[in-house]
């Protein structure tokens, strides 16, 4: 058995140990989960207390998932924790106590184990598929693994989707076995019940980035390279408008988020989407907006469109939508792209001209006269066997409602090449700044320079990269001597 990776981190007050090995008894590496502090006879003692707790509170398991009596009970778990472990472990110091206290809560209050998986910032999705298997994580660097962990009943999945439905005012029954949402810490949940998914209750939770991968982090891991970075800059700088398509978890957010980062301070950005995702630099003038679905009586829903709409009355100069899916929030969009608006939205699509033909298509369906509106298209790609993320195509798309692919992303060489030649992106730059050819090109240098000392000096942070560019807006030659010293 061989070890892949090892780290640690800390949930709470628990310190965890993560070791990835490569079992040859299993087909995909092994993701184990270890609390140091824990032996086999302790967690025995910790389950003996966790079963008095629900006697010694005196509290229901319906008070445990009611949202507003959330910190009360809290409070009187946490008092009764107390009280039994100095029972039972009457030597133990404080800072044991605390760490012993946190980790009966995630037993007791919280989803179990799940809580330990949640912090760590390696893991993109945690999957339970039943009792009877392994939980999965999907890991940022490693892709799919089994864990070390299982859920013990098929009642335990049921009472931890009941929990997190509770926590967003939805219930989860046999009558109603499918839940789908977000919660407010980003968390996006799926959770379907036994018989309509076969082989037992599931729960699928994609986390949410509370660090953002930066476009520092993306040159670091060869995401996008370095003159692709450059370019994609230069058109955001000038309200070129974009769109980024890509398949399921290729990192279209991911990557939009990051090019919102390149937006100038000076300019109102309206963002729209389903559920909070975009983190963009607090120095830029930003209003996120998020959709509201209808309530039990099917009423209080705020669409998207009804957002789009409302955003045009917002005297904005950039939109961002998290994803366009319908035909009235793409007119909405593209309108506001022929009044003068920079839009930049996501698409699921696989390449440029599948995203052209998505556009045109149903349940889209935009005139094709409308696709010049769109200055470029940017092709997020996830290799399925491998798990890294890149960016695939740069496309321009021409006044006669086509596309050319500017830039390519070649497999065996795991690099991105220019392989045509702008016949509408550099013109447009040379009209819209009145620089020549010869200009831009040097405009574009500087770019990379810039961006290659950020990779370099390992400046990740969504704000500090922010501050960089903000400060090269106001003062591009103090910025480029900072960096030269």
């Amino acid at each position: 058995m061989a070890v892949k990776d090892k780290y640690t981190y800390y949930s709470g007050n628990i310190p965890v140990i993560i070791t990835i090995e490569d079992n040859k008894e299993e087909f995909t590496l092994t993701y184990n989960i270890a609390i140091a502090a824990i032996s086999d006879s302790t967690e025995v003692l910790l389950n003996k207390i966790r079963d008095e707790l629900i006697t010694k509170s005196g509290i229901r398991l319906d008070e445990v998932i009611d949202t507003k009596r959330s910190e009360s009970i809290k409070s009187k778990f946490k008092d009764t924790i107390n009280y039994l472990l100095s029972r039972y472990l009457p030597d133990i110091g404080e800072k044991t106590k605390d760490f012993l206290i946190t980790y009966l809560m995630h037993k007791s209050l919280g989803l179990g184990k799940i809580e330990l998986l949640l912090d760590d910032i390696y893991l993109e999705d945690i999957v339970v598929n039943n009792s009877s298997e392994p939980i999965w994580v999907y890991h940022h660097k490693h892709g799919w693994l089994k864990t070390n962990i299982k859920i013990e009943s098929e009642d335990q999945i049921k009472h931890y989707s009941a929990l997190i439905g509770r926590k967003v005012g939805r219930n989860i029954t046999l009558l109603t076995p499918l839940l789908d949402a977000h919660l407010e810490t980003g968390e996006r949940i799926n959770a379907t019940l036994n018989p309509i998914s076969t082989k037992g209750n599931t729960i699928t939770l994609r986390k949410f980035n509370v660090k953002p991968i930066t476009i520092t982090n993306m040159l670091q891991e060869k995401t996008i390279s370095l003159s692709a970075a450059a370019l994609l800059w230069i058109g955001v700088e000038y309200e070129l408008s974009a769109l980024v398509s890509g398949g399921t978890a290729s990192g279209k957010t991911t990557f939009l988020n990051a090019l919102c980062g390149f937006f100038p301070p000076n300019q109102r950005i309206i963002s729209i989407e389903d559920t909070r995702e975009l983190i963009l630099p607090k120095y830029l003038h930003w209003i996120p907006m998020n959709t509201r679905e209808p309530n039990i009586e099917g009423k209080g829903e705020i669409s998207m469109l009804d957002l789009t709409i409302n955003s045009l009355r917002m005297r904005p100069d950039r939109i961002v939508v998290g994803e366009i899916r319908r035909q009235r929030e793409a007119e909405t969009l593209f309108e506001a792209m022929h009044t003068g608006h920079s839009v930049y939205a996501t698409l699921h699509a696989n390449d440029t001209e599948e995203t052209l033909n998505r556009l045109l298509t149903p349940p889209i369906s935009v005139p094709r006269s409308s696709l010049p509106a769109i200055s470029m298209i940017v092709i997020a790609y996830r290799n399925r066997r491998t798990g890294i993320r890149r960016i695939f195509q740069i496309s321009e798309v021409k006044k006669d409602a086509n596309a050319k692919v500017l830039m390519q992303y070649d497999l065996r060489k795991d690099s991105m090449f220019t392989i045509n030649k702008s016949e509408r992106l550099m013109p447009e730059l040379q009209t819209q700044t009145g620089f020549t050819a010869q200009e831009i090109n040097q405009d574009l240098r500087e770019k990379s320079v810039i961006l290659s000392w950020l990779a370099k000096k390992k400046i990740d942070s969504v704000d500090d990269i922010g501050k960089i560019i903000a400060t090269y807006y106001r003062d591009k030659t103090r910025v480029l001597e900072l960096i030269k010293k």
